[in-house]
This record gives C-alpha cells, sequence and structure tokens, in this order.
C-alpha cells in the first residue's frame, strides 16, 4: 500500500495554512490519522463526534474555566478525535499547563494558532487532500480485489493472493488451514514460526468454535504488534484462518483488503468443494445398493470405501433419511435441470454440516428423498447430541437462496455398526420417517417411536384394526355417530397421567365440559376401563389408531412445521 493513503497531522503541518501553528502537547501522535475536519465552538457535541476528526475551535466552547476546559479536552480523547487546534484570541489566551499535561500523557497533538486563521480555509483544504486519497484508497482497493479474484482462477491460486496481501498491506500473514499445514508470507524463521502458532492456537482455543465464516476480524496485540485474524468459509463453516500481523495500528484499507482477500480463497475452496461434491454425488451411486441390500460382498464393499474401509467398518452410524417438501409448490426452471442443481445444492450443505459436526457422511439421492448414513468419526461427545444439532441446523438452509422454498422432515435409524448392518438402519429410518403423520415432529429418531415399533410390525390390515375395535369400538362409534370428541379426549386425559386440569387445558375446555366426557366414556367403556390391565391395553389401542388415523387424534394448533 502508498502509505501515502492515510492522511496524518505530521502532513497537515506542512500545509501553508500552519505556518504560523504550533505543537504544544502531545507531539508524539503527529502520525495519527485524519478522517475529516470539524469545527467546534459548543461544550455539547457528544453526537457530533465519531473519531479520528481534526477539531479546530476559537475556545468559545470550552469557557475559560480551568476543569471545564479539562473536561472538553478528555472527552475529545475519549471519543478518538484526532488533534485539537485552538485559536489563540479573545476566547483562549494561553493554553493551560495541566491541558498540555493530560495531552502528552494520551500522546493527543494540541496544536495553537498564534493569530487570526480563516477555519473555513482549512476546511477546504484538507478536505479536498482527504476526499482525493479516499479516492485514491478505493481505487487501490478496487484494483488489488480484482486481482484477487483473477489469481484465484490460476494454478495455486490462494498462495498468489496470500502473496499479494502480504506486500500490499506490508504485514506478516499467515494462512491457517484447519485441515492442512501452516503457510507463512513472507517466510518465516521455524523459532518465529512456532512463537506465530502458539499465539494463533491459544486465540483458536479461546475462540475458535464461535468464528463463523462471516465474522468480523479479531484484534489480538501480539509482542508490541497487532494481530487481525479473519475466517475464511462458507456454507456456516469455517475452513481455514488469515493471520495478518501488522507492525502498525491496522487502518480501513488493511480490513478492506483482508476481507476481499478471505473472500476470494472462500470462493476458490468452495468452488473445489462443489467439484469433489460432484465427484462424490456420482461415486456415492452404490450407496443406494448398500441401503437395499444388494452389496453383500465384502470385498467389493472394500474396493467401494477404499485402503480406510476396517476403519470406516467399525465406525459407528446412523442413517438419516431426509425428505424434501416444496410446500409452496414454486416453479423451477427448466424442470429437471433446476432440481438436480437444487438437490446437488442441498446435498453439498448437507456434507458441510455433518462434517462441522464430526461426522463423514455417506449420501445418495432417490426421488424427493436423500439418504446420509452418518459415520461418527469422534467418540469423546455422544454421537446423538451432536447428530440432533446437525439435524436442526437445518432449519438455517431457509436463508439460502437456492433452497428457501424446501421443507426437509427426517427420520433418523438406531445406532448401529459393520456397514452390512445398512439395510436395517435404513428401515428404522424408514418407519421414523412414516410416523412424522402422528409425531408431528420434524426430526424423529427410531428410539422415539415407542410402542409404534411394535404397531408398525403388526399392521397387516386386520390384526391392528381387531384389536381397536375390541378396546375402543364403542368410543369410535359414539364420535362417528354424534360428531364427539371422546377418542381425542381419552388420549389426552391418559396421556397426561389422568390430570383433568392438565387435560382441560389442552383440549381448551372448561372442566365441566371435561366431566361430562369423562362420565360418557366410562359408561360406553365401563367402570374398570382405568384398571392396569385395561388401561395399558387402552393406551396402546390409541396409539394403534393414531398410527392408522393421524389425523382423527392431533390436538387443536398442535401440528409441528417440517424443517
Amino acid at each position: 500500500m502508498d502509505w501515502e493513503l492515510v492522511f496524518t497531522i505530521r502532513e497537515a503541518l506542512k500545509r501553508p495554512l500552519f505556518a504560523d501553528a504550533s505543537v504544544v502537547g502531545g507531539a508524539s501522535g503527529l502520525d495519527r490519522a485524519i478522517r475529516w475536519v470539524h469545527v467546534l465552538e459548543t461544550p455539547n457535541f457528544e453526537s457530533m463526534i465519531h473519531g479520528q476528526e481534526m477539531i479546530l475551535t476559537t475556545g468559545i466552547g470550552m469557557s475559560a474555566d480551568l476543569p471545564a476546559a479539562l473536561e472538553f479536552l478528555e472527552y475529545l480523547i475519549e471519543r478518538n478525535a484526532a488533534c485539537l487546534c485552538i485559536e489563540l484570541g479573545t476566547y483562549f489566551s494561553a493554553i493551560p499547563d495541566e491541558m498540555i499535561a493530560l495531552a502528552d500523557r494520551h500522546d493527543f497533538p494540541l496544536i495553537v494558532f498564534d493569530r487570526t486563521v480563516r477555519f473555513v480555509d482549512i476546511t477546504l483544504d484538507l478536505h479536498s487532500l482527504i476526499i482525493n486519497r479516499h479516492h485514491r484508497m478505493l481505487e487501490e482497493l478496487e484494483s488489488i480485489s480484482r486481482e484477487f479474484h483473477r489469481l484465484t482462477l490460476t494454478s495455486q491460486g490462494t498462495v498468489k493472493v496470500l502473496q499479494l496481501l502480504s506486500k500490499s498491506t506490508r504485514t506478516q500473514v499467515l494462512y491457517m488451514q484447519l485441515q492442512g499445514k501452516p503457510q507463512f508470507f513472507p517466510a518465516l524463521p521455524p523459532e518465529e514460526q512456532g512463537d506465530l502458532l502458539r499465539f494463533f492456537s491459544a486465540f483458536y482455543e479461546e475462540t475458535g468454535a464461535a468464528h463463523q465464516p462471516d465474522a468480523a476480524p479479531a484484534f489480538r496485540d501480539y509482542n508490541g504488534r497487532t494481530a487481525v485474524i479473519k475466517p475464511v468459509g462458507a456454507l456456516d463453516q469455517t475452513w481455514a484462518y488469515i493471520l495478518m500481523l501488522c507492525p502498525h495500528k491496522p487502518q480501513e484499507f488493511d480490513c478492506l483488503l483482508l476481507d476481499s482477500a478471505s473472500l476470494s480463497i472462500a470462493q476458490e475452496l468452495l468452488r473445489t468443494r462443489y467439484m469433489e461434491e460432484r465427484k462424490l454425488f456420482s461415486e456415492n451411486l452404490w450407496v443406494d445398493e448398500l441401503i437395499n441390500g444388494r452389496i453383500d460382498d465384502e470385498n467389493r464393499l472394500k474396493s467401494l470405501i477404499g485402503p480406510d474401509f476396517a476403519v470406516v467398518n467399525e465406525l459407528p452410524y446412523r442413517v438419516c433419511l431426509i425428505e424434501i417438501e416444496n410446500p409452496r409448490n414454486a416453479k423451477w426452471n427448466s424442470s429437471e435441470n433446476e432440481w438436480e442443481s437444487i438437490t446437488f445444492h442441498l446435498s453439498l450443505v448437507l456434507r458441510s454440516i455433518f462434517e462441522k459436526y464430526s461426522f463423514r457422511p455417506l449420501i445418495t439421492l432417490k426421488n424427493n428423498r436423500l439418504t446420509v448414513i452418518a459415520l461418527d468419526i469422534q467418540s469423546k461427545q455422544p454421537g446423538r447430541s451432536r447428530l440432533q444439532q446437525a439435524l436442526e441446523s437445518l432449519k438455517n438452509i431457509r436463508s439460502d437462496e437456492k433452497l428457501k422454498d424446501l421443507q426437509l422432515v427426517v427420520g433418523v435409524s438406531k445406532r448401529h455398526t459393520q456397514l452390512r448392518n445398512t439395510p436395517a438402519g435404513y428401515r428404522e429410518a424408514v418407519q421414523a420417517l412414516s410416523l412424522y403423520p402422528c409425531h408431528q415432529q420434524p426430526i424423529l429418531f427410531y428410539e422415539e417411536l415407542g410402542v409404534f415399533q411394535l404397531l408398525l410390525g403388526l399392521n397387516d390390515g386386520k390384526t391392528l384394526q381387531n384389536f381397536i375395535r375390541t378396546y375402543l369400538g364403542p368410543l369410535i362409534d359414539h364420535d362417528q355417530q354424534k360428531g364427539s370428541e371422546l377418542l381425542l379426549t381419552l388420549r389426552v386425559y391418559l396421556d397426561h397421567d389422568g390430570s383433568k386440569q392438565i387435560a382441560a387445558r389442552k383440549l381448551f375446555i372448561v372442566r365441566q365440559s371435561l366431566y361430562y366426557r369423562l362420565d360418557k366414556i366410562t359408561e360406553l367403556l365401563g367402570e374398570d376401563f382405568m384398571s392396569p390391565e385395561n388401561r395399558i391395553s387402552i393406551q396402546v389401542a390409541l396409539r394403534a389408531y393414531q398410527f392408522l388415523y393421524p389425523e382423527k387424534l392431533t390436538l387443536p394448533n398442535s401440528r409441528s412445521l417440517p424443517l
């Protein structure tokens, strides 16, 4: 960078209009940047100062009272003004020693004019310089940013972008990939590399998990220099960090270039992941054969998985079946091509999310269902809670323009090992997904099905119907003939351990209405319907009825939307 793009107090003092000005305090701060010039003649200026302004005043707003003048100066320092220029004369005849001492303590330049000057001339002169330099800065920023984008389209684009970033900002740059070796631009001696890597490791342990790729740069002190750290990534996942070590205070130009470089590198990484995903998407067609039990030859499975088959085969996993819905019936362009593009993009997002939570996903698509074999590669933390978090984060896909019209419903199998057991896991995921109308939950684990696991195996068209008629027949007939809701009332009453207060609240009825319904249920089912054996049978029959006719036992306003 051309450092003259930053306009400083030292340069302002060289202008003809400052020929008779003198620095009486804070001389160590003459390299402070000036972003604007402001004439200030009032003591009430809280909303007028935004930082790095040169303040011009005759002193009329400070008053001759020393405490008021010191308070005025202290507030300018707190608001990060660049400096204070005072015209001596009617309102201020001399600068008190206390003000000079305060300016020296904070390296805040205190400049005086011994004769009358036209503030309007100063503002016009300095503003033209500041605006021209800012325009030059923007031109240079745009030029370098274009070069960043061009470099990412060449061989070793990331390396070339980082070299240009280091050269343009005159800083030491560390590129830290989360899965790869660190790179230094320019090269550093091994001992200095070690110190910088330990510094970054401490930073990452402190804040790494909380840093999203779109987060603002973090600033840290490093041996008297300023380290500016920016995450790099996309799809809500951080893939690398750029650490820029500045020997000077980082300027706006430095931070904007860092943002531009990180964006260019993220785009290159995303392109690479797209190519890898397309390759995996085509290679993983065999996953469909695996989950449907058409691969029973272990040697073939070894050839498909690769050299790490022995390790992968021992990893615990769950099968996730994700059904893609389009509730708004959005019309996509070019039909099949657009649908393929959307499902491919979704698989890329899914892979990114699963990897973020330490799962290795094997993905396949059939019709509107994505099947994911989520291999758990981290044994330290419970796999189910991490998988739940990963699936819950799918809600965020609504912010993706390409996926905003999709809704997802997910069924998840039990935990399995050995890949030959994936057909069983797939069946469990299918069963969990099939019970969405009953449970009204967008994510349903097979373990949560409870008695439905038994009912799914008994649904032969007669067994469940006969069982339901045996225990609930009188209530079903009464509801059909009278339009009542005795079945729903009984289900809610039993689900809440016979609490009349909770049941009435859930049903949105008064207690007197509930008492009437319960009396009618007792009349139809018999006085002993709450005995242990009858109660268990009735509850199972209610679950079976809910399984066959989910819409008839749905509570008001209880429907849970898909992801």
